[in-house]
């Protein structure tokens, strides 16, 4: 089952470092954890860029991979 990390604003929101998942897409991700964690986290994943295993996914229906490992990576604010 994939993991999912969470990293600044989003790991505030879902009040957890990390927790593994049963979902097979990042929009299935997306939906699971903005209902068990709520509104908050879901506008914050709206925004987030997200890595599985480490490279940049775009495509919210690919499927995962079993043992994905998912990164959940806010905006930056900077200068």
């Amino acid at each position: 089952m994939p993991e999912v990390r969470y990293f600044a604003g989003a790991k505030a929101a879902a009040g957890v470092d990390s927790e593994v998942c049963s979902e097979d897409t990042l929009a299935a991700i997306i939906q699971a954890r903005t209902a068990k964690h709520g509104p908050k986290l879901g506008q914050i994943l709206g925004a987030c860029s997200f890595l599985v295993d480490g490279t940049v996914t775009k495509d919210l229906h690919r499927e995962l991979p079993a043992d994905a490992t998912v990164d959940v990576l806010p905006p930056f604010a900077g200068g």
